[in-house]
């Protein structure tokens, strides 16, 4: 999957960083992901004491803070995993495509999730978690296959203006699909209410364990591609010349990005825009090496979505905001201008 590359050559200051300064902004990315993990079981609709929050951890649950922070453990867990899996799909689809806009949410990526695993659930009675996974990654895939065919459609093949356009049309078709399946199903409309914005409530270890492998399998093959990203950036030309097999490099890179999407998907819905946000945020602390990017990229995205979660909760107090709706709020306008700078054609 390729776009027409950009042959202008790279400015110095955007493709390197001495090695110094990234691993202070890798310091910094870690400190600010550990105290926004704290801050998310401390702060919420109830007030936490680190003192309870150390007796839940314990065990303890015999009072309402400790029993707050004991369910905020797993659901801070859910929300670092996920947002680390988004950030790293994101920029293996950019560096995959060679297209600004890439993301999971952007190109109907994890609503095609969305939608396999509701089609499942209503129609053939899916109810293994594992099974979720496995439905919603075939989901992932044949949507991401999909929405490239469109935009590859017509003169000048999958641009990432195309790219855009059909996976946004796609999204919000399966979107519509989603909410038709669960029209008629009084019975379970409220668990699939999980699966039109996405969030992390609810969470427990048991449903963390059920994704876990998934989410090593889909990080392993991710960060494994590293180095063949590096040489597909230069151009498919430059790849092969420099022995690289291009399709399988494409080829594995998109499946460990399908894997994350799904796995993701499954276990929080189709969560928006951290695969767009958090990678170019990414590029300006360290550069565009992915063997540094991805890393970076798994860091800034927990945070974000961690951040996000707390934030929905504390704006709404007593109830709160899903974590889905706040991603889009502080996505949208980061699209909107990467859409308006001149540099869009392709990274």
């Amino acid at each position: 999957m390729t776009t027409v590359p950009d042959r202008r050559p790279p400015d110095a200051a955007e493709t390197r960083r001495p090695a110094r300064t990234r691993l202070l902004w890798l310091l910094a990315a870690v400190l600010a992901s550990a105290a926004l993990m704290a801050a998310s079981v401390a702060f919420g609709s109830r007030a936490v004491g680190w003192s309870d929050v150390w007796a839940a951890l314990g065990g303890a649950d015999a009072t309402l803070e400790q029993a707050a922070a004991a369910q905020r453990v797993p659901r801070t867990v859910l929300a670092v995993l996920v947002g680390a899996a988004l950030g790293v799909a994101g920029a293996v689809m950019q560096g995959v495509t060679r297209n600004p806009l890439a993301d999971p949410g952007i190109l109907g990526v994890n609503m095609g999730a969305s939608l396999a695993v509701v089609t499942a659930v209503a129609f053939f009675g899916l109810a293994s978690p594992v099974g979720y996974v496995w439905v919603a990654m075939a989901g992932a895939g044949l949507s991401a296959v999909f929405v490239y065919g469109v935009a590859a459609l017509g003169r000048g093949g999958p641009t990432p203006l195309k790219l855009a356009l059909s996976g946004a049309v796609t999204s919000a078709a399966f979107a519509s699909l989603v909410t038709a399946v669960m029209l008629p199903r009084n019975d379970i409309a409220g668990s699939f209410r999980l699966w039109q914005i996405g969030g992390v409530g609810g969470a427990s270890f048991e449903r963390v364990g059920h994704v876990l492998p998934f989410l090593a399998a889909g990080f392993a093959i991710c960060l494994l591609s590293a180095k063949a990203l590096n040489s597909l950036a230069l151009g498919e030309e430059l790849a092969a010349g420099l022995g690289e097999r291009v399709a399988v490099a494409r080829g594995v890179a998109a499946l460990g990005a399908v894997v994350l999407c799904g796995a993701a998907t499954a276990v929080a819905g189709p969560i928006a825009f951290v695969g767009l946000v958090v990678p170019h945020a990414c590029r300006l602390l360290a550069g565009v090496d992915h063997r540094w990017l991805l890393p970076f990229a798994a860091l800034l995205g927990a945070a974000l979505l961690t951040a996000a979660d707390v934030v929905g909760r504390v704006v709404a107090r007593p109830a709160e905001i899903d974590v889905g709706i706040v991603t889009a709020l502080i996505g949208a306008p980061f699209f909107i201008w990467i859409v308006r700078r001149q540099k869009v054609r392709a990274l």
